[in-house]
């Protein structure tokens, strides 16, 4: 951090006094009016982190030791003369930095019109003081038209600098919106991960339970025979061991479910959002994995916002799915419209299909054609989980494949999917 202020210091030395050769003389004396004033004023926005105060010393200086090595070195101006022409700018510097930490101008970038006018005013003091000091020095007085015309001279440059100013800071803006916007598709793709996780958890949590059941009444109907003692322990500590698991299960479940409800994140989004983020998420994995895919929406009819984790978490499967079946190049396609009382949702691909003899098994729990470097297959639950779940909302999930291209067809009626319909 404080190498980079010292950059910025550095910068500032360099760059005010360059700025300041670009000028005019309005009253035809030794004041000047340059485009120093308008760097220095952006440099003091911009630089929060450096106290106004050093800034005015630090330009000031630069601003003297440059103008007097141009006049003395190249101009062949006497050393005393140097000084007499350009000692005042210093002044200048140091009195609209003291203005500008005085006026609290870092304070208000909330306010811009009052950044102008506040602007306008250190300016005005700043020249003042200058003028002052040269009047001074040549026994002269200042006018009022000089006043005047300094008023007007810093009514322009300190618009304009502000101008330039607002369009950084709303470049800054779009960047940080930017930004969040990206950090939240990310968030609502992990938590629709987790809402999926969740729901096979609590799955678990019902198996388990009722193992127990079972297990718990093999070992009593044991225990009533009298040569089977050692048997009904075994089912005991059986019994007992599935409970351990399901209350195991039972405190990760509430751990992930305190992590979905604690983010500020949307519960309902409408379909053009959702299928944006799941696009981005799903080009990337792409990209990852060295394929070109495109994608398109197209959307039938008018629908309400979608409950956020349900779509991700089924739709964003079958997405993947279709990217990883997609060899090279390709596409995919989310098709949503209403059908009477339900959202219908196709995800096509241009992968190469399903083979004829998969068909009847690709929904069943663990079946998998993945598999990883080591050879090692994928857990098979991806569309198993899509098939459970869409069923457990009165939906069905079906395939088609015409050879062409690959659609998987997921309907869900629409009160399980909107807000207050929201099947828990």
């Amino acid at each position: 951090m404080l190498k980079e202020r010292m950059w910025v210091i550095l910068l500032m030395m360099v760059t005010v006094p360059l700025a300041g050769e670009f000028k005019f003389y309005p009253f035809g004396d030794t004041f000047r009016v340059s485009l120093g004033t308008p760097v220095f004023f952006l440099f003091l926005l911009w630089g929060r982190g450096i106290h106004p105060y050093i800034s005015g010393i630090v330009t000031g200086t630069g601003v003297l030791a440059f103008r007097f090595l141009v006049a003395v070195g190249l101009r062949d101006i006497a050393i005393e003369e140097a000084v007499y022409l350009h000692f005042p700018a210093f002044f200048y510097y140091v009195t609209y930095a003291f203005m500008f930490h005085w006026t609290k101008l870092n304070e208000r970038h909330d306010q811009p019109f009052m950044i102008g006018l506040l602007g306008v005013v250190t300016e005005f003091f700043a020249s003042v003081s200058e003028m002052a000091i040269r009047s001074s020095l040549a026994n002269d007085l200042i006018s009022l038209t000089a006043i005047e015309q300094i008023i007007f001279i810093a009514f322009i440059r300190s618009f304009f600098v502000l101008g330039f100013f607002n369009i950084f800071k709303l470049r800054e803006a779009k960047l940080a919106e930017e930004e969040q916007r990206r950090q939240n598709e990310q968030m609502l793709i992990f938590i629709s991960n987790l809402y999926e996780e969740s729901v096979q958890l609590k799955k678990t949590m019902q198996n388990a339970e009722e193992i127990t059941r079972m297990c718990y009444d093999f070992y009593r109907r044991l225990k009533l025979s009298e040569t089977k003692k050692d048997d009904a322990q075994t089912a005991l500590q059986i019994a007992g061991l599935v409970h351990e698991i399901k209350k195991d299960n039972q405190r990760i479940y509430a751990g992930l479910s305190e992590l979905m409800s604690s983010e500020n994140l949307q519960d309902y989004m409408n379909i053009e959002q959702l299928a944006n983020i799941m696009f981005v998420s799903n080009r990337r994995y792409a990209e990852s994995l060295g394929k070109d895919v495109s994608f398109s929406l197209y959307v039938e009819g008018n629908h309400s916002p979608y409950h956020v984790y349900m779509v991700l978490s089924l739709i964003n499967n079958l997405l993947a799915n279709a990217v990883e079946a997609i060899e090279k190049t390709g596409y995919v396609s989310l098709h949503v419209k209403q059908k009477n009382q339900c959202v219908e949702f196709r995800v096509s691909d241009s992968g190469p299909g399903v083979p004829p003899k998969l068909k009847e098994v690709i929904f069943t729990e663990g079946f998998t054609t993945k598999f990883d470097l080591s050879g090692n297959p994928s857990t098979g639950i991806g569309l198993t989980y899509v098939k459970q779940t869409v069923e457990k909302w009165g939906g069905h999930i079906r395939l088609m494949d015409d050879y062409k291209e690959t659609v998987f067809v997921v309907e869900i009626p629409t009160e399980a999917m909107v807000e207050k319909g929201i099947a828990r």
